[in-house]
């Protein structure tokens, strides 16, 4: 990459970012037809598939960087990625919603609630791993790490069976919500895939080749965009927060803004949630790759970002408990302080890094 021109690395960067959002689109729609026929739906393997498939760009610069060493790069690529995949939300707020309702209003439920939770909670455990020596580590794997995962199969296994039911009015449903239960699109789309004469067979095959697309495409941009932005003077904790994060976001919003457009808003913001919580468990992943304790190497900057996702998820969750109706530009007020929130801890990180 150093030996390439910086209007080839543009080039290199920007197909890569949209093959990205192609292959995004891709795997949310195989994702969801394999997960009505596999009977993986309301089951946790289909909420760890779809975690998976809407963050292998994540997953694939995490082990690229594990193996090479480069734990730095590794988390802050977890942790850069979570603040910014929260403000997809407001975009999905502003562009997906019908009836004109905020995002928050339509899609309130207890079971959201949790999820929000099982983020900031894992965020918290993040935090507290980082403080530890990194001398404590062995068979390749490290407390902190194992912790997180632990918790988040937890958490999963919680969210799930909430997701069936919860003792509260309504099953824990907001009245005049969504109607249509939650996943009710993932039914529509499997519908779709076998009046098309598509077979399972099929439907895997072009799975697996989205999932190797996005992989190569997503460490090809980390790559490229690194070299490039720096030669354009961007800090390499700047450019993973900012425009590196965006890239790797843009399977999250494509299969957000599919979701929102077939009426599935609580599957939209659970889809946020849940990738949101899974990006910590690539620690786990990033210690077994490396065989160094990764969460302790976690920079200044580092832990900020996680309070930022922390601080931008609980703005989520109080809308919805307060469920605005009203809207500014197309969003809602939870959206538009998500946006306002994130500006200022950009600006925050600008200084210090600068």
């Amino acid at each position: 990459m150093p030996s390439l021109s910086s209007p080839l690395l543009l080039v290199i960067f920007l197909a890569c970012a949209a093959t990205i959002w192609i292959a995004g689109i891709k795997l949310s729609d195989t994702t969801d037809v394999l997960s009505q026929r596999l009977n993986l739906g309301q089951a946790m393997g289909g909420a760890i598939l779809l975690a998976i498939a809407t963050n292998l760009p994540e997953l694939a610069i995490t082990a690229s960087a594990a193996l090479a060493h480069q734990l730095d790069v590794a988390v802050g690529n977890i942790l850069g990625g979570i603040a910014l995949q929260t403000v997809v939300l407001a975009a999905l707020d502003a562009a997906g919603v019908r009836p004109r309702a905020p995002l928050t209003y339509l899609a309130a439920s207890l079971t959201l609630l949790l999820e929000g939770a099982l983020v900031v909670g894992l965020l918290l455990v993040v935090v507290m791993a980082t403080q530890l020596p990194d001398t404590l580590i062995a068979w390749r794997m490290t407390p902190g790490a194992v912790l997180i995962a632990v918790l988040w199969i937890i958490g999963l296994i919680l969210v799930r069976h909430a997701g069936h039911g919860l003792p509260w009015h309504e099953d824990g449903n907001a009245p005049d919500s969504q109607q249509a239960p939650s996943g009710h699109s993932t039914v529509t789309k499997e519908s779709h895939a076998t009046r098309g004469g598509l077979s399972t067979a099929r439907v895997t095959l072009v799975f697996a080749v989205a999932a190797v697309v996005t992989l190569v495409a997503g460490v090809l941009v980390e790559r490229s965009g690194e070299e490039l932005f720096s030669r354009w003077g961007m800090s390499g904790v700047l450019f993973g927060a900012t425009v590196l994060a965006a890239a790797t976001a843009l399977p999250e919003l494509s299969t957000g803004l599919t979701s929102t457009r077939m009426g599935d808003y609580k599957l939209a913001v659970s889809d946020i949630f849940g990738g949101n919580a899974f990006l910590p468990v690539l620690f786990l992943l990033a210690t077994l790759l490396s065989g160094s304790a990764v969460l302790p190497a976690a920079q200044h900057t580092d832990i900020y970002l996680t309070a930022l996702g922390g601080v931008l998820t609980l703005i989520y969750m109080t809308g919805l408990v307060f469920r605005p109706k009203r809207q500014w530009l197309r969003m809602g007020p939870d959206s538009l302080a998500a946006l306002l929130i994130y500006s200022i801890g950009i600006l925050g990180l600008v200084f210090i890094t600068g």
